[in-house]
């Protein structure tokens, strides 16, 4: 085994600094001389000094070079045992690449929304709606679904269909795969299909407010409108109402950035 002093010339490492690698637990002696207090260290921490050194040149900190070696065998071969860490570090880094991709696609997400919202002309409006026939299909599970209760509407009443598709929700609050909501469509006089509700859809005030963008960004116009009844002391009366002025087409999707959305809330004045 090495004194200290020799273990200090192989290393490049003062003695001051082993000293202080010691009471760090990073780099420990083979052995200590219970009556002298000398250290005295073999071949093994050799290897591992000089990879200290390594890691240290590359500006690693001392509690990371402690987290990457504190796993790591004094009877393992340092070699072996880096090349193993390398491989652990690999696949981190291919998960924080995939991390990345995911942020740069949020990031890229929220400016085009912002961009969206600054640019809108639209301002929350308060009118009238009047009653409207229409037929409907209540349904319960994701929003996304809901196309299928437009697509049954059209299908069996397509001929009497007098308006845009609008969306009834009955829930207070958003609910990710039991939400209960009713597909709608204005029509003309006409009876009602199978599983198809066709009734007088009752008018009343309403605050609006025209949604330019993806759906998935329709949150930011509820804030508005919310925040304007709130200001206004308004109770609102369910169920909320969704009318897709302009959204995908049967066969081409369009440019989410496009679609037009109404977002119409009736209100009463607080009792």
């Amino acid at each position: 085994m090495f004194s200290i002093g020799e273990f200090s010339t192989i290393t490049g490492l003062s003695i001051k600094t082993l000293r202080f690698y010691h009471e760090q637990g990073l780099l420990t002696p083979t052995f200590v001389d219970p009556h002298s207090g000398y250290r005295y260290y073999d071949h093994s921490r050799v290897e591992k000094a000089r990879i200290i050194v390594q890691l240290r040149a590359l500006d690693f900190s001392l509690q990371q070079i402690s987290e990457l070696l504190a796993s790591s065998d004094e009877e393992v071969d340092i070699l072996e045992f880096l090349e193993k860490q390398r491989t652990v570090a690999l696949r981190k880094l291919q998960q924080y690449r995939g991390i990345l991709s995911s942020l740069d696609k949020i990031i890229h997400q929220e400016r085009e929304a912002r961009a969206v919202m600054q640019n809108a002309t639209f301002t929350v409006e308060e009118k009238e709606l009047n009653p409207q026939l229409i037929a409907g299909v209540r349904m319960k599970g994701s929003y996304r679904e809901s196309g299928k209760g437009f697509s049954r509407i059209g299908k069996n009443l397509g001929r009497y269909i007098a308006g845009k598709c609008l969306l009834l929700h009955y829930d207070t609050e958003f609910k990710e795969s039991d939400a209960d909501f009713e597909a709608c469509m204005p029509v003309r006089k006409c009876k009602a299909a199978a599983d198809i509700s066709v009734r007088e859809l009752p008018g009343g005030h309403c605050v609006s407010l025209l949604h330019k963008g993806p759906y998935d960004q329709i949150g930011r116009s509820y804030e508005t409108l919310l925040t304007y009844i709130k200001q206004k002391g308004y109770e609102i009366v369910m169920p909320t109402r969704e009318v897709y002025l302009k959204g995908p087409g049967m066969i081409f999707r369009g440019n989410p950035r496009n679609y037009l959305t109404e977002i119409q809330i009736l209100v009463q004045a607080p009792k």
